[in-house]
């Protein structure tokens, strides 16, 4: 293991503290110089209500986009389900942006205006632009569903894997603001498939990122589609209306091509209708393996034997189907250490009355069902759920959840009178050892109001250490969350590099000891649902003083430790693979 001295360079002035940080340490210098509480309360009384966790600030910050499916009285299933986007720092500035992926035209679903993505640059002062056609990336080129955002050529800068039907794109980033469309002579088209989640992640080690794509269902615009009513009302038919299809596995030739090795890998004998997808080193082998989140269909868990191919352990991990022998409705998945004990825990989203699942990872198989001790069960029974994503939001050091959610049955209240068309978002609070509370309307008022939400990203967009969120929804604008409520305690984030690894360092291992605690991280590829997010690794750590340092280890993802020591808390660093001559 490698020491690594003070090399890691700071490139963020991101230390801010929030508004009224220098009002709270004035008065905590008060009160330890003797002031008693009567007289803080004269000299700062407090009359303001508590901030609202998060706030949203789509409208101030400039985003007016708007998602298309081209709802028709057809009822195409994918009409109620696309909404990619990602966050991401395009153009090397330091700031997240943020690209936001239409859906498309049915054959009788048509737009009145020309549709396109969204690509909003980040101007670093809560505002943003769209800057997508001076891009080159508004075009929507075909049926868009999710976003993968990752260093494919390990040039420094991220290119965006779009997912959809009837096939994929692959735009390259030109390095200049501009994007080259790429797909063709990368091999990438996955044509005539209906691709929904994806994830960028190294399998074979060799320092070169490689794809996995979630295909759903097949699917054509070509004849009649299925046809349901529910009280008379044409209405989506459900998911086993649709025969599901295998995934498919893209190995990187390190020349800017890919070659499909689906059927070597043994990927394509795993058919069934997948959405979601997280690759990290569930079983802690130090290869990353893969979760696939499934729709009716048993969800995956599949280990990577280190020789190119995988197999299926959902059985053995009991995570394959419910405790009844059941496939539930798998749509988002995220995997991170949810009880504090440095191992990978699950979380998946699912159909009302099954629950979003919870599973602990006590070093073994199988994975035990926590959904129940959690209160997942109870928060979200009649919840329909798509993105999900563990994000400390208030920085004490313990992973907590937010989940987006919604409907794709409109007169759903007619038959179930426990469940709505549109469903309020999730802000789930971790109370130690995975018991979450519902942060109800302390969320903010977005947690309170209804909508038909699909994708969800989570990243630091405005580089002040508390996570912050955007999610995206059926026909409508996105939602752009500001966290207000991290700042107050300490923090550290790292932003990793990549040398003999592949550049964006997908696959690492992050642990950080501070007092009596391990706080353990992954950067992780995919999750959540149809969304990319922050590449940068926050650690959240509570009270600890800001002048104190700390020291993180990393496993890169070939396996190579290396420990940053005395790395200065609440600002960004940047952080080099060292490697030997």
């Amino acid at each position: 293991m490698k020491n690594s001295p003070i090399e890691t360079v700071q490139v963020y002035e991101a230390n801010k503290k929030g508004p009224d940080w220098s009002r709270r340490r004035f008065l905590h210098a008060l009160s330890v110089l003797g002031a008693g509480p009567l007289l803080l309360r004269r000299l700062f009384p407090i009359d303001e209500p508590p901030k609202p966790v998060f706030t949203d600030v789509t409208a101030d910050a400039g985003i007016t986009w708007r998602h298309f499916n081209g709802f028709s009285p057809d009822r195409y299933l994918i009409e109620t389900m696309g909404g990619g986007v990602g966050l991401f720092d395009f153009d090397s500035d330091g700031w997240l942006d943020i690209f936001l992926l239409n859906g498309g035209e049915t054959p009788h679903g048509k737009s009145s205006k020309p549709l396109q993505n969204a690509l909003y640059r980040n101007l670093g002062n809560g505002k943003f632009v769209d800057v997508a056609a001076d891009a080159g990336l508004h075009r929507v080129r075909n049926y868009g569903m999710g976003v993968a955002i990752a260093d494919f050529d390990n040039d420094g800068h991220p290119d965006i894997f779009v997912t959809g039907f009837p096939a994929c794109t692959l735009f390259h980033n030109n390095r200049n603001g501009t994007f080259t469309d790429v797909t063709g002579d990368a091999g990438l088209q996955n044509v005539g498939r209906w691709a929904s989640g994806a994830a960028w992640f190294d399998y074979d080690r060799d320092g070169f990122l490689d794809l996995v794509v979630c295909n759903y269902a097949e699917f054509s615009f070509e004849g009649i589609a299925p046809k349901c009513e529910y009280m008379n009302v044409r209405t989506y038919c459900e998911q086993r209306a649709y025969k599901g299809m295998p995934l498919t596995l893209y190995h990187n030739n390190r020349n800017g091509t890919f070659t499909d090795v689906s059927r070597s890998s043994g990927l394509d004998r795993f058919v069934g209708r997948a959405l979601g997808v997280v690759a990290i080193d569930i079983d802690s082998d130090g290869w990353p393996d893969l979760f696939v989140a499934r729709d009716a269909s048993p969800n995956l868990l599949l280990l990577n034997k280190h020789d190119g191919t995988f197999v299926d352990a959902a059985l053995d991990a009991e995570v394959a189907f419910d405790s009844n022998g059941n496939a539930k409705a798998g749509m988002g998945v995220d995997i991170a250490d949810a009880n504090g004990d440095g191992l990978p825990d699950v979380a998946v989203t699912n159909f009302n009355f099954e629950f979003h699942s919870l599973f602990l990872n006590r070093g073994k198989f199988p994975l035990e069902d926590w959904t129940r001790t959690s209160h997942l069960a109870a928060l979200t029974r009649s919840e329909v759920g798509w993105g999900v994503h563990f994000i400390d939001f208030d920085n004490d050091g313990l992973l907590d959840l937010m989940i987006v959610n919604g409907h794709v049955i409109e007169v759903i209240a007619a038959l179930q009178s426990q469940v709505t068309y549109k469903e309020r978002p999730l802000l789930l609070h971790n109370l130690g050892n995975a018991v979450f509370e519902d942060m109800g309307s302390r969320a903010g008022p977005a947690f309170s109001q209804d909508y038909l939400a699909r994708g969800l990203a989570i990243g630091d967009w405005n580089n002040d250490g508390a996570p912050d969120a955007i999610f995206t929804c059926i026909g409508e604008r996105p939602v752009l969350l500001r966290n207000n409520l991290g700042q107050p305690n300490s923090w550290i984030g790292l932003h990793l590099t990549g040398v003999r690894s592949n550049r964006d360092a997908i696959g690492a291992k992050l642990t950080l000891r501070v007092a009596d605690r391990k706080l353990v991280r992954w950067l992780t590829g995919g999750s959540s649902y149809l969304a990319s997010h922050d590449k940068r690794v926050l650690f959240g750590l509570g009270s600890l003083p800001g002048d104190r340092r700390v020291d993180v280890e990393i496993v890169w993802p070939n396996g190579n430790a290396q420990i940053a020591t005395s790395l200065e808390i609440n600002r960004y660093h940047r952080i080099v693979e060292q490697v030997s001559k």
